[in-house]
């Protein structure tokens, strides 16, 4: 697998003094080596290499200052032990590493064939072959120091090639042989990640995962290597959380610690070890520890007091009570008919008004609006128990009198041509009576007389 360039739309300076360049090998390996010719290379072009044993084969990954900054970061010595490149590969060079790398997988079979002949507790993971097929490298991987001085003679006399054996971790297994992330990306130690660093199980406790080996550990079979990207983060965040050593005292019982949000400051809490977790704030729980220390046990997890929990009651119940009040007005429907007489808002009490006063009244009140008195004014000052108990009975008779009229106006006309689906059942089957001739509506036959139903 190829890793991605994060560097490709960066142009790369034309007056470059640095002359070492980074070469690509199988696996991700990667060697630096000196462009002694100044060869005008890009990247990813094949060159041929200067190796101790002859020459091989790679790609060209980085070159400029950027190589200067990998080689202080991998802390590798601009020295004379630094080789040169060689030439561009040209298609010669291209067609034997092609045969070269074509006996690698059959090598690797047979080598698995030996080591069980010899009962070697080992794995052999990779074979790479050199350009020049000259030498072959063996990867592999032990748990144990292991003694392969009559596995190399055995390889050197069926393959009749030098043999180089390599030890390489888990890690470096899995990225020479890359893959894919549970995250959807390829593996980072077959792309960019060089240093091995060592993961435990403290970096998932830290950011709160669960303790699952088969979600923690990623291909390799070791944890995963990017438990630490995020460890300083939440080492930082950690900082204002509270240790809860032991569960803190309450009238409700003893709350013990089930879960911790770093990021948001709260914290689960349950009594008894109920399923039912309780969260509070990170200064909630300092206070509450403090109060335990002095011997003083809180009421619950939220209030110190039972009192503070009345109030909280009566509070959300006054709350609820706005809300209905809120939701439930009704609006007052506005008066049909408006006041009729002078200084009333209302027409109901003008209505009232009218029914009240007797005519009796009416006269004084028009002999007296001369003097620039009202008869309301009037009605209104000589209030007496008699005198209010009359108008009560008169404005009922008002108001029964008020029903007959509508009634009588609610009712249809005897001409209108819903009569008969106003009816009532019982009278619709009632024989038709002959009507009189003024109530006709269209006139009588030519051979029919006004008061005879039949022919002449």
């Amino acid at each position: 697998m190829n890793s991605f360039d994060w560097l490709s739309h960066m142009g790369i300076p034309q007056v470059d003094n640095f002359d070492i360049v980074e070469i690509k090998f199988k696996g991700g390996r990667k060697e630096y080596f000196r462009n002694v010719d100044y060869l005008a290379l890009n990247t990813g072009d094949p060159v041929v290499v200067d190796v101790p044993s002859g020459h091989h084969i790679g790609y060209v990954s980085l070159q400029g200052e950027l190589v200067r900054l990998q080689m202080q970061k991998r802390k590798v010595r601009d020295d004379d032990n630094i080789t040169r490149i060689y030439r561009v590969a040209n298609q010669k060079d291209m067609e034997k590493w092609e045969e070269a790398r074509n006996r690698e997988i059959p090598t690797l079979y047979r080598c698995r064939q030996i080591v069980e002949e010899f009962k070697l507790q080992m794995k052999m993971s990779d074979v790479e072959y050199q350009a020049d097929n000259s030498k072959a490298t063996f990867y592999y991987s032990a748990e144990d120091r292991v003694d392969f001085r009559e596995l190399i003679k055995s390889l050197a006399g069926e393959f009749k090639i030098r043999v180089e054996m390599r030890q390489i971790s888990l890690r470096q297994e899995a990225g020479r042989l890359g893959g894919v992330g549970v995250c959807g990306r390829e593996l980072c130690c077959s792309t960019w990640l060089v240093d091995f660093k060592n993961v435990t199980t403290s970096a998932a406790r830290y950011q709160n995962l669960s303790l699952n080996p088969g979600k923690l550990s990623g291909q390799c079979g070791r944890l995963k290597c990017c438990l630490n990207y995020e460890l300083d983060t939440y080492m930082d965040a950690i900082k204002d959380i509270p240790q809860v050593e032991k569960p803190l005292l309450t009238e409700s019982g003893p709350a013990k610690l089930q879960k911790t949000d770093i990021f948001r400051k709260l914290m689960w809490f349950s009594y008894n070890n109920d399923n039912d977790w309780h969260n509070i704030t990170c200064e909630r729980v300092k206070e509450i520890q403090e109060l335990n220390e002095q011997g003083i046990k809180v009421f619950n997890l939220k209030v110190d007091n039972s009192s503070d929990v009345v109030d909280l009651a009566a509070q959300s119940t006054r709350e609820l009570e706005l809300l209905d009040k809120k939701f439930t007005k009704k609006k007052k429907k506005k008066p049909r008919n408006k006041g009729r007489l002078e200084g009333q808002p209302n027409g109901d009490i003008s209505k009232t008004t009218q029914a009240v006063i007797p005519n009796s009244q009416k006269s004084q009140a028009t002999q007296s609006s001369g003097k620039g008195t009202s008869p309301l004014g009037n009605a209104q000052k000589q209030k007496t128990p008699e005198t209010q108990a009359v108008p009560r009975a008169e404005s009922k008779e008002g108001n029964e009198a008020r029903k007959k009229r509508n009634k009588n106006r609610n009712k249809p006309k005897p001409n209108s041509n819903q009569e008969t689906s106003q009816k009532p059942q019982n009278q619709i089957n009632k024989p038709i009576e002959n009507k009189t001739e003024g109530n006709r509506k269209f006139p009588p036959r030519r051979n029919q007389g006004p008061n005879n139903g039949g022919n002449e």
